[in-house]
């Protein structure tokens, strides 16, 4: 793999990847480690083998993984054009395909803190989304809302010692009421679809299923982005997809 695979893949600069290869950047973090273990493909013992070479401790068992296996990034990859990414059991974004970023913006220009979409749900002080750089409406925007607030308090359960879930939590009950109503309410289960409209900047309005895929005990959640065969809604995301990635819109 070339350096500049490797960086894209992993989200940092191809400089970051030559100081770190040199030995001139002796202190990457957590994050960075994470995210070069998804973009090489490695196994778990690779993965945890990978921070403990950068003098960091590898992820506990019962903390949430952001670590995509082999296997899945091979089905990924073989998915073609369609619109996929996948987040960790928080609903922290951790990889996305270009049709993804075609479709909604290429979400590399957000800081890596802010990829969540129960962020994005549940936004702070009028926060705006930061998972899209343009507008995308969801048509059963009330049952999703409900739906993410009882996946997370699923991963809450599976996962009660993990900091980024915790705080995760402790940040949008205190800054979101509606997400404190939802949370107080008490309910579990899993987000599994929605049906978007996705105001692209290029090709217009475009209607999308919205379907997730929960993996394993690591509960990566696989979300896929599709229209309806045969209708205007395809042809517009196959231009799309086709297009690139647009600029993101100015806020």
């Amino acid at each position: 793999m070339r350096r500049e695979e490797l960086a894209e893949l992993a989200g940092i600069s191809v400089d970051y990847v030559v100081r770190l290869e040199q030995g001139r950047s002796t202190t990457p973090s957590a994050q960075v480690i994470a995210a070069l273990a998804r973009a090489l493909q490695l196994r778990i013992a690779e993965r945890d083998h990978l921070f403990r070479l950068a003098r960091l401790v590898p992820p506990a068992e019962g903390e949430i993984s952001d670590h995509l296996p082999p296997g899945i990034h091979r089905v990924l990859n073989r998915l073609g054009d369609v619109a996929v990414a996948v987040f960790a059991a928080d609903w922290q974004l951790i990889w996305w395909n270009r049709g993804w970023a075609a479709l909604l913006g290429d979400p590399s220009s957000t800081p890596p803190a802010l990829r969540n979409f129960a962020r994005d749900s549940f936004p702070i002080n009028g926060d705006a989304p930061r998972l899209s750089h343009w507008p995308v409406t969801s048509l059963t925007r009330d049952t999703v809302e409900a739906a993410v607030v009882a996946d997370l308090r699923r991963a809450a359960g599976r996962f009660p010692n993990d900091n980024r879930l915790t705080r995760l939590i402790q940040v949008l009950t205190a800054g979101n009421q509606r997400f404190a109503e939802l949370w107080a309410a008490g309910a579990v289960g899993a987000h599994r679809e929605d049906h978007k409209i996705v105001e692209h900047p290029t090709v217009g309005p475009i209607a999308v299923d919205c379907d997730v895929m929960i993996d394993g005990d690591a509960e990566l959640k696989i979300v896929i982005l599709t229209a309806a065969a045969d209708t205007e809604d395809e042809t517009k995301l196959r231009l799309a997809l086709l297009s690139g990635v647009p600029e993101p819109a100015r806020r």
